[in-house]
């Protein structure tokens, strides 16, 4: 009885429940649909729609960013008046107020100052990374569209980080690492990088070539682009490494006025200020003026070394009218410094006597240079477009590069011991190199529907000169040091000092270069891509590349050519729609090589001239890339396998002669996550690992052994992360952290049975930042290497790194 009494007080107590939660709910149901929707549109002052646009209720918690056609919806608002704020990283805010009726849907327009040439700059700072990219493919395609991996450095985490450097710029990039600083020197003096095991320099400028023998000034950057892979189908052999290509993108005027002046203090001595200056040339026609300029001074954390440089950069556009626009730009640098030497710490014949860096002991902060040893290294860049859209099919876009850098100046290097000592040889020279190059590229873009399927078109010319006038001298060693600092000269020399007449006395008996040397390229290349149904696209491209090398002038027996194809497929299918893509690449990349004069065994005997084939890489890459949450999260995930052959190698049998057995293998994969978890929240981070390894057997030649790393390739595992919060409302407004840093792992710097291995150790650096950033001021103060930790890099070498060091700047924009 108790249990049918408590069973039928249940059910009473059930039923009271279920109709209390029924009332609630038409209740809360009626409440709801009280609720409405707030919509818009975002556009530009010239009427386009703007992209990634943030639109949030002021004092309240929702929001929505705008698409690609520009619109927007915030749903679920009560009834009541808000204000709403639109922005974007980079523009000025907007407020409108709406006041929202029960039942009626509201719309709220935007109408930026901005035109569509400027936010498409601004955007690039943007988080919306699945914008459509022209430059890597040379086709227009967004991120999830396109089979190669590749990763964009913007201009606001530049700013957030507080970068002047442009080396470090690549902390943010998975998979790369500098192996050592510019050196200033002639042919190869930038800043070299291991990218995927092999070799990297700065050399495209906006897809184009942009070569230095110094360093980049970061005034003119808008971003950076670091392609992924061997890229030599559409960039040929002069500007690409077999582990990617890094390519510059410089900013762009626009059809406003507008500019920010910024001043930088820092550790070491460091000063820079900078200008940005916009402005339109005429009120009847579309012609604006953009000039950025800097000035920097800095000392080194070594007991010596300097630099100081001036940099001006004016750019012009011109749209003629809507299909017709024109872009000239132009960089003039002019720098000096004194470069401390290189320390090699082999001599890649011996067995090591030193063989980690604590037996090694090098002072990192000696320099072993002095201030009155400085190198120049002017250049000058210039380049102009011209883009005609002849209908909504077809774009042509014709572009012209001429450059010139010089090397101007003392450059030297420290090598190896003997074995079982601690002295090494310290030699110097002084370059004196001028390189001019030209370079002219004819490109048609369609995106047409052939046989049923839409295919988008790419077709290029290319020419490619580079004039090399060498009139340098010969190379003097020039005393002993060791690597604690202490100096000593072979029996009966005389002192050389480290000033510029001791040094000129010494390079007075090696002689000098009479060298003029010209070499050209022709390419033609075609790229497609078909989609083949929705959300799957197959890419498949050719290049034709042939060679002149002139050889030097007034010698006709001086000159050689090459030919060579390099293709490259590509699978990209999209199972989620902008959402979520899968795919496949075979890349190939080339480098030409030059005659050489070979002997027999004693070499001196039977002199002949042997030529050679193109060395090439292949890569095979498969990965997947995403775009959730309305770009709050975008990742690549990818795994590479990169083949290179016909490198040439000296003989095992005859070290005066040469075939091209070489052969190295490099393996990896990366992951790269850009994420924005919370509105004002940004989040940078990435993974890389790799393993590279020659895979000929070539005896124990110090650079090609089998099974041994060849050299240059970087730490095998790297990590990079950068948070960034900006507070959005509240006393604090516009104040924000940002904190990250960088793991490399262990380095293997030299590897060879015969001399040994030399690791260098890994490390893990910290930075964070401090700053104000409202619509019209930036103050800014960055630390970097936090945890002041002792690191190197090296390329065969041992390079020590900064200390701990900060900088602190002030910008203002209008």
């Amino acid at each position: 009885m108790k249990s049918y009494l408590c069973s039928k007080t249940s059910t009473k107590t059930i039923v009271k429940g279920i109709s209390l939660f029924i009332i609630l709910l038409v209740c809360g149901s009626q409440t709801y649909a009280q609720n409405v929707n707030i919509t818009g549109t975002v556009t530009t002052a010239d009427g386009q729609p703007a992209q990634a646009v943030t639109i949030s209720v002021k004092g309240g918690t929702k929001g929505a960013v705008t698409g690609a056609n520009g619109n927007y919806t915030i749903k679920n608002i009560k009834p009541g008046s808000y204000t709403l704020i639109a922005s974007l990283i980079g523009l000025e805010s907007q407020e409108q107020q709406v006041n929202v009726v029960a039942g009626q849907q509201a719309v709220v327009n935007f109408v930026l100052k901005e035109n569509s040439s400027q936010l498409q700059e601004v955007t690039i700072s943007s988080r919306n990374t699945n914008k459509v990219n022209a430059m890597v493919a040379k086709t227009p395609l967004k991120n999830l569209e396109n089979p190669q991996a590749y990763h964009v450095v913007s201009l606001e985490t530049i700013k957030q980080q507080g970068i002047v450097n442009f080396d470090d710029v690549m902390r943010n990039v998975p998979g790369i690492a500098r192996t050592w600083e510019s050196t200033g020197r002639a042919g190869d003096g930038a800043a070299y990088f291991a990218l995927r095991g092999f070799e990297a320099q700065p050399s495209l400028y906006n897809g184009l070539p942009g070569f230095t023998s110094g360093n980049l000034d970061l005034a003119d950057v808008q971003e950076v682009q670091v392609l992924k892979g061997p890229s030599g189908t559409l960039f040929g052999a002069n500007f690409v490494g077999y582990g990617g290509i890094i390519n510059v993108i410089t900013k762009k005027p626009y059809f406003s006025t507008g500019g920010e002046v910024a001043f930088t203090a820092g550790s070491f001595g460091l000063n820079r200020i900078s200008a940005d200056v916009n402005t339109p040339l005429s009120k009847t026609e579309k012609v604006a003026l953009r000039v950025n300029t800097a000035y920097s001074t800095e000392n080194s954390f070594q007991d010596a070394g300097y630099r100081k440089s001036f940099f001006l950069a004016p750019a012009i556009t011109y749209q003629a009218n809507d299909k017709l626009t024109f872009n000239f730009m132009a960089e003039i640098l002019q720098e000096e410094r004194s470069v401390a030497p290189v320390f090699f710490n082999t001599n890649r014949a011996d067995p090591l006597t030193q063989r980690n860096i604590a037996e090694l002991n090098l002072d990192p902060k000696k320099s072993f240079t002095s201030n009155d040893l400085p190198i120049k290294n002017p250049r000058y860049t210039m380049q102009g477009e011209m883009t005609y859209k002849f209908n909504d099919h077809w774009t042509s876009q014709t572009a012209i590069s001429r450059g010139s850098v010089k090397a101007d100046g003392y450059y030297g290097y420290i090598y190896g011991n003997a074995a079982g000592t601690n002295v090494f040889e310290q030699y110097i020279h002084k370059e004196n190199q001028t390189s001019n190059t030209i370079d002219i590229q004819q490109n048609f873009n369609g995106d047409v529907e052939l046989g049923g399927m839409r295919h988008r078109l790419l077709l290029g010319l290319d020419y490619f000169n580079r004039n090399i006038i060498d009139n340098g001298t010969g190379y003097g060693m020039m005393r002993l040091v060791t690597p604690q600092g202490d100096v000593s000269y072979p029996d009966g020399a005389l002192p050389v000092y480290l000033t510029r007449a001791s040094v000129d006395s010494l390079l007075a008996g090696t002689g000098n270069s009479q060298s003029n040397v010209s070499t050209s390229t022709y390419a033609a290349y075609i790229s497609d891509v078909i989609t083949v149904a929705p959300g799957l696209n197959v890419l498949a491209s050719l290049r034709a590349d042939g060679l002149v090398d002139h050889g030097e002038m007034g010698d006709p027996t001086d000159n050689f050519r090459q030919f060579k194809l390099s293709p490259k497929f590509g699978l990209i299918y999209q199972p989620l729609i902008d959402r979520l893509s899968i795919f496949a690449n075979y890349q190939n990349s080339f480098l030409n090589v030059g005659p050489q004069q070979v002997f027999d065994q004693d070499g001196e005997t039977n002199p002949r001239v042997k030529t050679f084939t193109p060395e090439h890489a292949n890569q095979l890459e498969f990965g997947a890339k995403t775009n959730l949450f309305s770009d709050k999260l975008s990742a690549t995930v990818s795994y590479y396998d990169i083949k290179v052959a016909n490198r040439v190698t000296p003989l095992v049998e005859n070290p005066f002669d040469y075939d091209q057995r070489g052969k190295v293998r490099s393996r990896g994969f990366e992951i790269d996550i850009n994420a924005y978890p919370a509105p004002g929240w940004s989040l940078l981070a990435g993974y890389a690992h790799n393993r590279i390894q020659n895979t000929s057997s070539n005896g124990t030649d110090f650079y090609t052994e089998n099974g041994r790393a060849p050299g240059g390739q970087g730490p095998q595992d790297m990590v990079n992360l950068w948070s960034n919060y900006k507070i959005q409302r509240g006393s604090l407004k516009d104040f924000g952290f940002g904190i990250g840093g960088n793991y490399a792992g262990v380095y293997k710097v030299i590897d060879n049975s015969v001399t040994g291995v030399f690791e260098l150790p890994s490390y893990t650096l910290l930075n964070a930042s401090l700053f104000y950033d409202s619509d019209r001021y930036r103050i800014t103060l960055n630390g970097n290497n936090l945890t002041n930790k002792q690191y190197y890099t090296g390329y065969w070498s041992v390079n020590p790194q900064r200390p701990v060091n900060y900088t602190a700047s002030f910008a203002y924009r209008f």
